[in-house]
């Protein structure tokens, strides 16, 4: 990653002390983990089951159209 590109995601990096930011970590932990008990107990075990499914839907598109470069390359 380009420096440019990792100073832009951390713009605060240089303005802030490190105390600060631990500080500021550790507070969207705890939002994290305040949003997640409002949930249903099962929601977040079907929300990973659906991401896990989008992903493996992904990866037999890629595999699919390997395949067929795979083929046409072969007849050529």
């Amino acid at each position: 990653m380009s420096e440019s590109k990792a100073r832009s995601q951390k713009p605060f990096e240089a303005c802030l002390p490190e105390e600060a930011r631990q500080h500021l970590r550790a507070a969207g932990e705890e939002l994290r983990k305040s949003v997640q008990a409002l949930l249903p107990e099962g929601f977040v075990k079907h929300q990973k089951q659906a991401r896990k499914e989008v992903l493996l839907a992904w990866r037999s598109l890629i595999d699919a159209a390997l395949e067929r470069l795979e083929e046409s390359e072969s007849k050529a």
